[in-house]
């Protein structure tokens, strides 16, 4: 039999934005020597913890606080707004950072987050100044002419879609649709996330319109599959909304694990996304290496 070896045991927290759910790593007191790896393993449903992904919290030299964000399939993300709201919650919390607002670097930037403290001392909810807007192809990016991707047609495995792509520091294709649930997520979402118009691939939502203050999405996320809340995808759905009549600049997006408040703010151009985050519950993980 070979022998498996195993890596040091790591104390973690199972965190959640509207379903939206990772495994946080307090990397003040803990290391992580692979996380990608770790990634793969502690997202696993059967498994593993079961989760949406890795982050680990982080010493900043430039913020309160740092954040990584490792996708189930161990890809590296550059932003994820239901969990930097639960980063501003874990550090404020647990001490790491006694200040609010509270700054987090991000791959994307830094951020800051307002914190809503409920009655017995702990962040309830948090409202995150998610940065401006990125809209040219280069920025997204994506093979597409022109300086904007809005009401687009492309044609993916032989069948025709109208997008309109957004960056929020990590790249966005939103589709409008009549009936979103009966939309097949799990279909079209990795065919779009995958083809060779998105090179570093793209996060695809599908959007009902219900109102100009009020859509409902389903989200296709790169690297995690169909997830329950995607809050960089909600703020580039009002994005959208705007730049193509569809929606106001103040949204209520309806997701599947939730609600999220969304301002594209025309005084600045940033996008303010207001939701909730909760702890779950704390272990130890002690997972194998690979051989």
């Amino acid at each position: 039999m070979p022998v498996v070896e195993r890596m040091n045991n790591m104390q973690f927290t199972k965190m959640q934005g509207l379903g939206n759910d990772y495994v946080y790593v307090d990397c003040f007191r803990e290391d992580v020597a692979d996380p990608a790896a770790v990634a793969v393993e502690v997202s696993d449903r059967h498994f593993g913890i079961g989760s949406d992904g890795l982050i680990l919290i982080l010493p900043s030299e430039a913020a309160d606080v740092r954040m990584r964000m490792f996708n189930a399939d161990g890809s590296e993300g550059q932003m994820c707004g239901n969990g930097i709201r639960c980063v501003a919650k874990y550090a404020y919390d647990h001490g790491l950072a006694e200040v609010n607002p509270i700054r987090v670097e991000t791959l994307s930037g830094i951020k800051s987050i307002d914190l809503q403290i409920g009655p017995d001392g702990k962040v309830s909810a948090a409202c995150v100044d998610m940065g401006q807007p990125m809209l040219s192809p280069a920025d997204i990016p994506a093979r597409i002419e022109g300086d904007k991707i809005v009401n687009r047609t492309i044609t993916v495995d032989g069948r025709d879609y109208e997008i309109t792509c957004v960056s929020m520091g990590n790249p966005h294709a939103i589709i409008y649709v009549d009936d979103v649930e009966a939309e097949p997520v799990e279909t079209f979402g990795p065919s779009i996330e995958c083809c060779d118009l998105f090179p570093d691939r793209i996060n695809v939502h599908f959007v009902q319109i219900h109102s100009p203050g009020e859509v409902t999405m389903r989200t296709w996320e790169r690297g995690s599959g169909i997830t329950l809340a995607c809050g960089t995808g909600a703020s580039a759905v009002c994005v959208a909304g705007v730049l193509t009549g569809r929606n106001e600049r103040k949204t209520l997006v309806h997701l599947p694990g939730g609600d999220l408040k969304i301002e594209w703010r025309e005084s600045d151009d940033h996008v303010m996304m207001t939701g909730p985050a909760a702890e779950v519950f704390s272990g130890q993980w002690i997972g194998k290496l690979p051989k």
